[in-house]
This record gives C-alpha cells, sequence and structure tokens, in this order.
C-alpha cells in the first residue's frame, strides 16, 4: 500500500496510540523556583523575601498584594497564607563572584553554564541553583547551605554572629513533604500567638473588674450621696489646738498655730490678696514722682493735643477718584 511518490507510510504514522505524559524539564523546573519570584513570575532582584514556607519572592510584588489583594494576578495561590509584612522575612544573600549577569554569552561563542547562580553559600561556597539544599534564618534573615549548617554546628550564625535556635531553620524551595511540615509548624505557631493574645485579653478584663469590685455601694442609697459621702471621709481629720477646740487643717486659724509666724504672715497675705480689690493707680497721680518721669507717658498733659493741632479723619482706601 503506497501513497503518490511511491513512499510506503509506517504503522505508528496511520495507527494513533495513547499519548505520552509530558515530563517536565527539570532545569526549567529549578529556574522557575530559584530564579524567578513565585507571585508574579518575573526575575528575583533585589530586594529578595522568603515565607514561612519556604518560598522566593521579591519584596515590591509581596507589597503590592498585601496592597490590593482583589488585584488578578497569575499565581496568587502561593501566597494565601502570608496575611502581613510580618509573615515574610527578607534574605541577607551572598552575592557569587563569578557571575557575570545574563548578557555575558551574547555573542554564542562560550559555553553557557544554565546551573550557575547570583548567590552562593558564604560557608562552602555552593550555588544556589536548587542542585543544593538551602536554608534560611528566620531569626536573621541569612542563607546558608544545609551542608555547611551540617558540617559546622553552632547557635551563632555564621555569618552575623546572632544566635538562633533549630526551629529557627527553613527550608527554601523545599519538597512536598518538607512543606506540608513548614505548613503544620507555622499553624502550630499562629495558634500560640491567638492564645497568647486571649490570655493577655482576659488579663486586662479580670484587673479592670477587680478594680470596679474594690467600690462597693451599699443598698438603698444613690451614685451622687456615695460620691458626696467619700468626699466628706476623704477630708482630713479634725486638729485641737491649744484652746480645745477641734479645727479643720484647711482654716486659717488651725494653719496659723500650726505653721506659726510665717504660716501666719502667708495666710495673712493670702487674705489681703483675697480681700482686697485690685485697684490701678495712674502714674500722674504719684507725688513722689517728678514731672520729666510723669511727661513720658501718653497720659500726661503735654502729650495731650488740642482740636487745632489735631488733624482731619482720612479713610485709608478714599472712594472720592
Amino acid at each position: 500500500m503506497g501513497c503518490d511518490g511511491g513512499t510506503i507510510p509506517k504503522r505508528h504514522e496511520l495507527v494513533k496510540g495513547p499519548k505520552k505524559v509530558e515530563k517536565v524539564d527539570k532545569n526549567a523546573e529549578l529556574a522557575a523556583k530559584w530564579k524567578y519570584c513565585a507571585l508574579s513570575q518575573e526575575k528575583l532582584r533585589r530586594p529578595i523575601v522568603a515565607c514561612e514556607l519556604g518560598r522566593l519572592y521579591n519584596k515590591d510584588a509581596i507589597i503590592e498584594y498585601l496592597l490590593d489583594k482583589s488585584a488578578e494576578r497569575p499565581n496568587a495561590e502561593a501566597v494565601t497564607h502570608i496575611r502581613g509584612i510580618k509573615d515574610i522575612n527578607e534574605l541577607n544573600l551572598t552575592d557569587n563572584p563569578e557571575w557575570e549577569g545574563e548578557r555575558r554569552n551574547a555573542k554564542g561563542d562560550r559555553y553557557e553554564d544554565i546551573h550557575s547562580s547570583m548567590f552562593i553559600c558564604p560557608v562552602v561556597g555552593l550555588e544556589m541553583n536548587g542542585k543544593h539544599r538551602f536554608c534560611y534564618l528566620q531569626s536573621c534573615g541569612c542563607v546558608f547551605s544545609d551542608r555547611a549548617l551540617k558540617e559546622v554546628k553552632t547557635e551563632i550564625c555564621h555569618k552575623c554572629g546572632d544566635p538562633f535556635k533549630d526551629e529557627d531553620i527553613v527550608v527554601l524551595n523545599g519538597t512536598k513533604e518538607e512543606v506540608q511540615k513548614l505548613k503544620e509548624k507555622m499553624d502550630e505557631s499562629r495558634a500560640k500567638t491567638k492564645t497568647k493574645k486571649s490570655k493577655k485579653s482576659k488579663a486586662v478584663e479580670t484587673v479592670s473588674t477587680l478594680a470596679e469590685s474594690q467600690v462597693h455601694y451599699p443598698t438603698g442609697s444613690s451614685h451622687q450621696e456615695m460620691q458626696q459621702q467619700y468626699s466628706e471621709d476623704a477630708q482630713p481629720p479634725p486638729v485641737v489646738v491649744s484652746g480645745g477646740k477641734p479645727q479643720q487643717n484647711g482654716d486659717e486659724s488651725s494653719q496659723s498655730a500650726v505653721a506659726g509666724p510665717s504660716g501666719a504672715s502667708s495666710s495673712s497675705k493670702g487674705s489681703k490678696s483675697s480681700t482686697a480689690p485690685a485697684t490701678k493707680r495712674s502714674f500722674q497721680d504719684m507725688k513722689e514722682k517728678s514731672e520729666v518721669f510723669k511727661s513720658l507717658f501718653t497720659t500726661h498733659s503735654s502729650a495731650k493735643r488740642s482740636k487745632d493741632q489735631t488733624s482731619n479723619w482720612v479713610t485709608h482706601t478714599p472712594y472720592h477718584f
């Protein structure tokens, strides 16, 4: 059986078999995780942040998402667990000195290494390209390879020197099992923070209720009567003078008796100032002042002008023109 031109078709060209499952290119998958933002699908550029699940983002993309969550984005499902800026950590990355940029092989005359990365581990020197496991510390944001954390065991960060715990280590772009563990850890920590906040609110409520319960009003009395009674009780006790008559501490006689001459002088001054009305006295009426001194003021007779000396009244903005 032939066709025009004497060609003989083969069986796979005539009979359609089952479709082959398309396999994802590993290099493309690694590049999508380690070189592109998980939200905007743009290339990673500083400042770079990571969430509690170990995904990499551009900080400006996360801020835009938090400002407007209703906008459509290509991969909005990856950031549903991010509620605010506190749920992300800015990464302290180490630059790769051998990174020449994306246009280093523009002519096509050199071998282009797909697995080269912009960042490396500051301890071991491994490139952060997805072939090696990398982690970051939630306490300071420094990024290291898993090999460096295992070989050099310490409780202090290798780069900045801040202390950290094993709970602060988060795997970057981990497997599904590791992401599931990180998610459970995130849910537990958020539940603990909720319980702490509820306990604090309950403590504040109990303190307020205790403060209110300390004041008891007897039955059959109004609130104003109780205030008056407590104000009367709050007055200082009477002071017994040498005459034997009790007087209140607020009286002038008691103050003069207790304070002595100084108290008497102060009380007399206060009584004079309170009883005597404030009268104004003109300098022209003072006999002890000289005429030269009195002429310095406008109330002096020399400062007053007669009708002939005064000028006519003129408006500031005349309307006669």
